[in-house]
């Protein structure tokens, strides 16, 4: 890991995107880059940790007549964030909620997935429904810039952007391009007018924790034309605690790490084999595989099956569900 690190900040001063670092007159950009790089790998890494969540959402402003915005809805949890790959360039955090079943035992939920990258070449972006494309990102689009790209609960792909680690008025901040992504658990289980959003992410380190912020504009089809319906923030407050059972995160990470890393391997093929994703997706779950997905996970932890078992079964639910024609209702 180390090694792979330090060739990462080696390629400062040999890649191409680096070139004009090294014209006369600019020898001290190289360690200012380097400082900059450094910084930003600090914040990214800053988010891992345990947390108490406070989950913000409120539609704002009707861009349609006669669409009244949902009330504002406020909830929260206690949350687990682990570096589980870093490589230098690349960063992924996983995300573990612990839920406490009320019974004296807590369940894992096994939550969203951030991956950082830094210059990339390509992200996977989401394109329609049911479909996300490998995009390529101009060498002059990605000097100096981080992608994040957030997987859902079954490591299937959700939406990425790309941009930069900026201090402005003091705040420091990482601020997305526009981006467009599927629905959210919590308006796909609704009979909504829209179906897809178009947003900004933000995120921002705070004392005692960090903060992610979502400018969402929420799309639909009027009269055959995609249209705003409505404006919707979503502030996500991560402040630091561990008063609450970490270990129970801690402990079904370690049983179900190399399962998950199979899984992401999977889709990681799935990728590059059809140069994105299509795959279907449900209002309760997301992918229509990844209850059972998520089920094996769980049944791993519990001791009620074998990591190997389990890593075959996933890795033939995902080659099916993404083949050619598995999908149904892609272009319905």
């Amino acid at each position: 890991m180390k090694l792979r690190y330090y060739a990462g900040l080696l390629a400062f001063a040999i890649t191409p995107t680096q070139a004009w670092a090294m014209q006369p007159g600019s020898s001290e950009t190289i360690p200012i880059k380097k400082a900059a790089f450094e910084k930003d790998r600090a914040d990214i890494l800053a988010m891992a940790g345990n947390y108490k969540v406070r989950f913000d959402m409120q539609e704002t402003t009707a861009w349609q007549k006669g669409y009244e915005p949902l009330d504002r809805k406020i909830s929260g949890g206690n949350e687990v964030v682990k570096v589980i790959e870093d490589t230098g360039t690349k960063i992924i955090l996983q995300h573990l909620l612990v839920v406490d079943m009320g019974d004296g035992k807590d369940f894992i939920v096994k939550h969203w997935r951030q991956d950082w990258e830094y210059e990339p070449e390509k992200i996977l972006v989401y394109s329609d429904r049911n479909r996300w494309k490998l995009q390529p990102v101009p060498t002059d689009q990605r000097a100096g810039k981080w992608s994040q790209t957030v997987y859902q609960v079954d490591d299937s792909p959700r939406y990425a952007g790309l941009g930069a680690w900026e201090t402005e008025a003091g705040v420091r901040r990482w601020s997305s391009n526009w981006t467009w992504r599927p629905l959210a658990r919590r308006d796909a289980v609704r009979n909504t007018v829209y179906d897809r959003y178009f947003a900004i992410n933000r995120h921002s380190p705070k004392p005692g924790g960090w903060i992610h912020f979502q400018d969402n504009t929420k799309m639909g089809l009027v009269d055959g034309k995609l249209q705003p319906i409505v404006q919707e923030y979503v502030l996500n407050s991560y402040t630091k605690f561990d008063d609450y059972n970490v270990k129970a995160a801690d402990d079904y990470w370690a049983k179900t790490k190399d399962y998950w890393t199979a899984v992401r391997a999977s889709w990681d093929q799935a990728f590059a084999s059809h140069r994105g994703v299509t795959v279907e997706e449900e209002a309760q779950t997301g992918t229509v595989i990844s209850g059972e997905l998520l089920s094996m996970g769980t049944k791993i932890a519990d001791g009620e099956m074998d990591t190997k078992s389990a890593t075959e079964k996933a890795r033939s639910l995902i080659v099916n569900a993404t083949k050619p024609g598995a999908v149904r209702t892609a272009q319905k």
